[in-house]
């Protein structure tokens, strides 16, 4: 091993970091919850990842640049509110970016420019419809495999009680 693979090696294991995907859903909070946990317990931080999605409203470009400015507002609201929820549970300030795109691509873009990044943190959906997109999209690809980080998959249906228990 040569002293880069050494070093890289070293702060892997040493500064973990968890990234979690930002969006309205009931699941992602049982993903920021677990990577905050596991965070303040092996010494990690969190990174919190928000991606804008394009306006599909493109008839007149005032009001679609209008939607993109709210919708960037809008996130970087979410992300700062999240931010104080990863600070208190965790003790330091998580990691933030804010993107825009389709969320996937976004995701793996983050993931390839970011070395620090050493876990992502999905939380399934516990919808008849699967696991939730973006989960079904990274595992039902070759994606998953290409991947140069462990995929932590929460499951919906665990409480808090159960992700303390577990982290």
């Amino acid at each position: 091993m040569n002293s880069l693979d050494a070093d890289r090696e070293l702060r892997a294991t040493t500064n973990r970091t968890f990234l979690v995907v930002v969006d309205e859903s009931d699941e992602m909070t049982k993903a920021l919850r677990y990577a905050c946990r596991r965070a303040q317990h092996t010494g990690g931080r969190v990174a919190l990842l928000s991606v804008i999605q394009p306006a599909e409203f493109q008839h007149w470009m005032a009001v679609g640049d209008l939607m993109q400015e709210e919708a960037r507002e809008n996130a970087e609201n979410r992300v700062n509110e999240l931010a104080a929820y990863v600070h208190e549970h965790t003790g330091s300030m998580p990691l933030l970016f804010i993107r825009e795109g389709r969320i996937k691509d976004e995701l793996l873009k983050v993931l390839e420019e970011e070395e620090q990044i050493s876990i992502l943190v999905l939380a399934a959906g516990a919808h008849s419809e699967g696991p939730g997109p973006l989960i079904t999209a990274l595992t039902s690809s070759d994606i998953v495999g290409q991947l140069r980080l462990p995929l932590t998959i929460v499951p919906a249906a665990l409480s808090d009680a159960d992700i303390d228990a577990l982290s």
